[in-house]
């Protein structure tokens, strides 16, 4: 079978106007928004020892009893207490001593220790430092720190993906510009979302050194970050 070739006039295709693509530019933006945090988590516990497990069980449950009653008290509602660690574990006892074969003799037990951790959810910022003295003073005697969030940080969301994309779109300019051309259509966005929050706060060495006072916490602020990526067709009029 023969085929047939359609020949266009040179002449033609030179007269007709071919877009000017020339391909992609793809930038990265970034946007912060910082804000005053809201809400507190307290980690806090209690951890007992005893001659076996049966006491150091008790002991442990009725002082995680009066400090969660302490809490309750304190205003904290029951929804905002979880628990977040149980164990039940030997304390062991090493020796230099060995066989008469010359190995080193196993531990032994010399009791067993009892950790009962709660998250706690403080909603009212101005009670946190009431709430970690009186749990100290309760019997709490393992506080793993504080961490600070704001309940909801939609808003603050948003407002950081607009200034990235601001960010990326002032780069794209940049760049477009320096290439002799302008940026046309989007060709595709995502992103990435971060938060960064105060160190955790030494609550138990400041709550021994002022017993008889609320232990200070600085809430400071949070960041809240958004890194997005941009990619758009770049025509550079030719």
């Amino acid at each position: 079978m023969r085929r047939l070739l359609a020949f266009v006039p040179f002449a033609l295709l030179a007269g007709l106007a071919l877009p000017a693509y020339a391909g992609t530019i793809s930038i990265e933006g970034r946007g912060e928004v910082t804000a005053a945090p809201d809400t507190a988590f307290i980690t806090s516990g209690v951890t007992t020892q005893g001659a076996t497990a049966r006491e150091a069980l008790d002991g442990n449950t009725k002082a995680m009893a009066d400090l969660l009653a302490e809490l309750k008290a304190s205003g904290i509602e029951a929804r905002d207490i979880q628990t977040s660690g149980f164990s039940v574990s030997p304390n062991y006892v090493y020796s230099d001593e060995r066989d008469p074969n010359g190995y080193t003799l196993p531990p032994r037990i010399a009791g067993y220790q009892v950790a009962n951790v709660v998250t706690v959810k403080v909603r009212a910022l101005d009670q946190l430092g009431a709430i970690l003295d009186k749990s100290v003073t309760i019997g709490a005697n393992t506080i793993n720190g504080v961490s600070f969030s704001v309940e909801d940080p939609s808003e603050l969301l948003n407002q950081a993906r607009q200034a990235a994309f601001a960010d990326a779109r002032t780069k794209a300019e940049l760049y477009a510009a320096a290439a002799g051309g302008s940026l046309e259509d989007i060709v595709s966005v995502s992103e990435g979302q971060s938060y960064n929050d105060p160190q955790p706060y030494a609550v138990k060495a400041m709550a021994e050194a002022a017993p008889r006072m609320d232990v200070p916490v600085e809430a400071g602020e949070l960041t809240f970050a958004v890194n997005v990526s941009v990619q758009w067709e770049l025509d550079t009029h030719d």
